[in-house]
């Protein structure tokens, strides 16, 4: 009986150490962001700002060069996730179907692009033929279908009850009726859980734009951010005025660009999380 009240009282102490330390960095990057010139300068920073000032923030609001990549890294996580999200659940639902022809072949050959990813010089050639070199669409095609979201979804669609289908067919559904208006209705757990996966991985993704883009205008909001800190500022795209105001410190620049950067893939999770009840429908139709 001992054991049984001390595993809440233990367990409830981990979980609050580990969210504290998955916090912890945030916060600090908002206390240095927030401190005076002197203070972020000499690095003595810790939890809590120094000095209290929020005109980073203002300087960061008056950047041109930010919201523009901060448009385009909305724009190309959006859209690259709603394709993403309609070529892999078309895909996935074509191959939860027993009746495919050659379903087993392209089951294995999906495996093998798990196993062995493309190398980097084909897919850029590949890109390159296709005339996506230096657009946005560059950014969002080549990474829109994963193995492992196709067998994620694989694997939700056939557990939906066959009976379903069997009614739908019986009404007089096609196969594209039966996908658009029973399948994914029912899916909604799971391809938010997807969405919520790859719109992350988008956003937070550089290599591909520092790949395949070479117009400075074009650039998402992580390739400025990744300028800056591995840089030091210097050809980010950003605009003269915003790099030589000498009344910040880089370190206050960069907590502060860190932080606009993550807020807005922050803001999206809470109308996500309701949805990430896997298997809410399955069940649903009494045997």
């Amino acid at each position: 009986m001992r054991q049984t009240r001390l595993f809440p009282i233990v367990n409830g102490t981990l979980l609050t150490v580990v969210c504290f330390l998955m916090v912890a960095p945030m916060l600090h990057l908002l206390a240095v962001s927030l401190s005076a010139p002197q203070y972020a300068n000499a690095r003595i920073v810790g939890l809590w700002p120094r000095g209290f000032q929020t005109d980073v923030y203002a300087e960061i609001l008056r950047s041109p060069w930010l919201w523009r990549s901060m448009a385009v890294s909305v724009y190309i996580t959006v859209l690259g996730t709603l394709i993403a999200l309609l070529l892999n659940s078309s895909l996935a639902y074509s191959l939860s179907r027993a009746f495919m022809p050659g379903r087993k072949w392209f089951l294995k050959l999906i495996l093998l692009t798990f196993i062995f990813p493309v190398p980097l010089i084909p897919s850029y050639l590949l890109v390159k033929e296709l005339g996506m070199l230096d657009t946005l669409w560059s950014l969002m095609v080549p990474g829109a279908i994963g193995a492992f979201y196709i067998f994620i979804i694989k694997a939700f669609f056939q557990g939906i009850s066959s009976e379903l289908f069997d009614a739908a067919k019986i009404d007089g559904s096609s196969e594209a009726g039966i996908y658009a208006k029973l399948v994914l209705p029912l899916s909604m757990p799971v391809l938010a859980t997807i969405a919520l996966f790859h719109a992350v991985g988008q956003w937070n993704s550089y290599f591909s734009a520092i790949i395949f883009l070479r117009t400075k205008s074009l650039y998402p909001l992580q390739v400025l951010l990744r300028n800056m800190i591995v840089e030091d500022g210097s050809n980010s795209g950003i605009d003269n005025n915003f790099q030589l105001n000498m009344q910040f410190t880089p370190e206050m620049m960069k907590a502060g660009i860190v932080l606009f950067a993550t807020v807005p893939i922050l803001i999206v999770y809470p109308f996500l999380q309701k949805y990430f009840v896997q298997g809410a429908m399955l069940g649903s139709l009494k045997e």
